[in-house]
This record gives structure tokens, C-alpha cells and sequence, in this order.
């Protein structure tokens, strides 16, 4: 089984917009991420307003395989007692999958 780093600034730089994410349309980009030497992006992803929610699709290299990619989706839900996405934090802005 390989893995993949991906970066999750980007996502939630869009997440603290906020309000002004109200006025955008459905559909709309908000932020496009390209593949890197510094991410396992295996194709341009974007951040998405749609249907009052921010998704975004990725498609991800794994690493330390042979080959495979896999696709994931993120999408940011708020859990009982969760303190927010613009409460301050010092954790780090990187995942592993």
C-alpha cells in the first residue's frame, strides 16, 4: 500500500473567507491547486462553493508503490464541540493519506 502527502492550506485559506463566500454562485472556483514537486497532485485541483459547502476533488500520486493514484474529496464538516476553522491553532496545515 503506497501514500500520498497532500496540502490543506489552500482549502482552509478558502474555508476562512467566510460571508463572502455567500455571493459567489454555485460551481465556482475558488482556488486552483497545481501539481508540484511539492505535493502528489497527478492533476490541477480546485477548490469549489457549491451548494453552500467548499469541496475540493484531488487526484493524488502514491507514493512508495510500484503505481496507483487515488481520488479523494474533502469537504469541511463542523463537529459537536468543535472550537471552528478561525479559532487560532498552532497544527500543522499538511495531511497524510
Amino acid at each position: 500500500m503506497g501514500d500520498a502527502n497532500i496540502d490543506i492550506q489552500p482549502y482552509l485559506e478558502a474555508l476562512k473567507m467566510g460571508m463572502e463566500l455567500l455571493r459567489l454562485p454555485n460551481g465556482c472556483a475558488i482556488k486552483r491547486v497545481q501539481p508540484s514537486r511539492h505535493n502528489c497532485l497527478s492533476d490541477e485541483s480546485s477548490i469549489v462553493w457549491n451548494n453552500g459547502k467548499i469541496t475540493q476533488d484531488l487526484i493524488l500520486r502514491l507514493n512508495n508503490v510500484e503505481c496507483g493514484e487515488i481520488e479523494i474529496m474533502l469537504e469541511w464538516h463542523e463537529g459537536a464541540g468543535c472550537r471552528g476553522i478561525t479559532s487560532s491553532s498552532k497544527g500543522g496545515g499538511s495531511s497524510s493519506t
